[in-house]
């Protein structure tokens, strides 16, 4: 068998490895990559492993279903680590034409437990023998639980067993002892958070896949620009869009990196408009939030507003430029040493500054900003920015205190996406805002000395996008 060399995330997989190993010296910690999850009855949704597993391992989008990552403590104070897999199966072996599920027949070739050792520099076993690190478990050991709910249950019951044995081998008497399991897992809540707070700062791996990610992203508006007659005669012109854009994600990368949102005229005042199937009307805005997934499984978040005919409204316009205000504000802030929170806190000094100028608001801007009002987050209830990296939302798990109150480091990617949503049956506003829903999202890179746009280079004022629409349609 001719081996691989090393993928380039391999020397950037041990260096996290080596601080999570740093963090729980003499633990025992497993990390499971996840398995199929079922779609219907014999089929099941594409697998994706977890992000922590692919964060440690390095492996992508070629991860084996099923595969665990150990890191077993060593004498030296640190860990070594195993990746469990399914191993190769050849035509010898019954499962190759037998099992539909697993049977390379059926699925295609595995990897070899060398093949993947070379390739990710790595440890690597068959998975039956990840049955002794389990009959091994004590309870010192921590599990990633949402990542594989039956090998979290196994590691579970293991956990009990050794607390029982313990307990009894200790119980000098015959009395009845009781066992109190700690229901909320904090030691595993731990390891999750640890994970989280590793991935808020990216290497330059991460860096270099987020930007090939946005680009991958970039070429998929502009393929969806063109497409915009087609988009206009079919019923559900927003699935030719979520179609579109779904192809080039396929070409460029593993998939989309969340459901993405085709949302054309009222549909885009819903935050979450997923189901995408309105028609695309000339005169409505079409807003399309979407992102490449790279093999990697680092992802974009973009989002764009658009008009369909190529000419924003006076109405239109004059929310989108609000919403573009919104967005340049909180980018013109952000630079290391600045807390996170600040970001959003600059975008909602804009946007309760235009919808009170507008007379949507019972009280002045000012007044509005206070924490006990709030009356502009009607138009915008949630967030202007999240970590962006493996998960859309990433590292979900960190501490408030380093997240919401975290203070910006170079490294760290996240997005900006302020945005105004007028309800098409609000009736705090005119009934020539109603309906009309408006996002800029960009994901952010922090430098040294600032920030760069990743995303810059999709248009994004209302004369840009106008020209871009145009172009496209001729």
């Amino acid at each position: 068998e001719r081996l691989p060399e090393a993928r380039p995330q391999a020397a950037h997989a041990a260096a996290r490895r080596a601080t999570v190993s740093a963090a729980f010296p003499g633990q025992r910690l497993v990390i499971p990559a996840g398995d199929m999850k079922q779609r219907a009855n014999d089929t099941d949704y594409p697998f994706r492993a977890h992000s922590a597993f692919a964060h440690l391992t390095g492996w992508g989008s070629d991860s084996e279903p099923g595969a665990v990552l150990v890191l077993e403590p060593a004498g030296d104070g640190g860990h070594e680590a195993t990746v469990y897999f399914r191993e190769r199966a050849g035509r010898d072996s019954e499962e190759f034409y037998a099992n539909p599920a697993i049977g390379e027949f059926w699925i295609g070739p595995r990897p070899s437990l060398a093949h993947v050792a070379a390739d990710l520099q790595l440890g690597t076993r068959g998975i039956a023998d990840f049955d002794s690190v389990v009959n091994s478990v004590d309870t010192a050991t921590l599990v990633v639980r949402e990542a594989d709910a039956a090998i979290t249950e196994r590691i579970d019951h293991a956990r009990l067993r050794f607390a029982a044995e313990e307990a009894l081998s200790t119980n000098a008497s015959d009395a009845p002892f009781s066992l109190e399991v700690n229901s909320e897992h904090e030691p595993d809540a731990e390891l999750a958070r640890v994970l989280s707070e590793l991935r808020l700062v990216k290497d330059d791996f991460e860096v270099a896949e987020l930007r090939a990610a946005v680009d991958a992203t970039e070429r998929g508006f502009a393929e969806v620009l063109a497409e915009l007659p087609r988009i206009t005669s079919e019923v559900r012109g927003e699935r030719v869009i979520e179609g579109v854009f779904a192809t080039r994600a396929r070409l460029d990368g593993n998939d989309v990196g969340y459901a993405s949102i085709a949302a054309a005229g009222p549909h885009a005042t819903i935050l979450h408009w997923t189901r995408n199937d309105g028609a695309v009307v000339p005169g409505d805005l079409v807003l399309l939030d979407a992102g490449v997934e790279m093999d990697s499984y680092y992802t974009a978040d973009i989002t764009r507003t658009f008009p369909v005919n190529g000419t924003f409204s006076p109405v239109q316009r004059r929310v989108y430029e609000a919403v573009l205000e919104a967005a340049d504000a909180a980018f013109r802030i952000v630079r290391p040493g600045v807390v996170f929170r600040e970001i959003h806190a600059a975008a909602m000094e804009v946007i309760a500054k235009r919808t009170a100028e507008w007379g949507f608001l019972p009280v002045s801007a000012e007044e509005s900003l206070q924490p006990e009002n709030q009356f502009h987050r009607r138009y915008m209830v949630h967030g202007t920015s999240h970590h962006l990296g493996l998960d859309v939302h990433d590292c979900a798990e960190a501490r408030r205190s380093m997240y919401m109150d975290g203070v910006l480091e170079p490294g760290m990617v996240f997005t900006i996406e302020p945005g105004l949503y007028f309800q098409a049956d609000d009736l705090t506003v005119p009934e020539e805002f109603r309906g009309i829903g408006v996002r800029i999202e960009d994901d952010i890179l922090v430098t040294a000395d600032g920030a760069e746009n990743l995303s810059a280079g999709i248009p994004r004022t209302a004369d840009e996008v106008e020209a871009w629409v145009r172009g496209a349609r001729r």
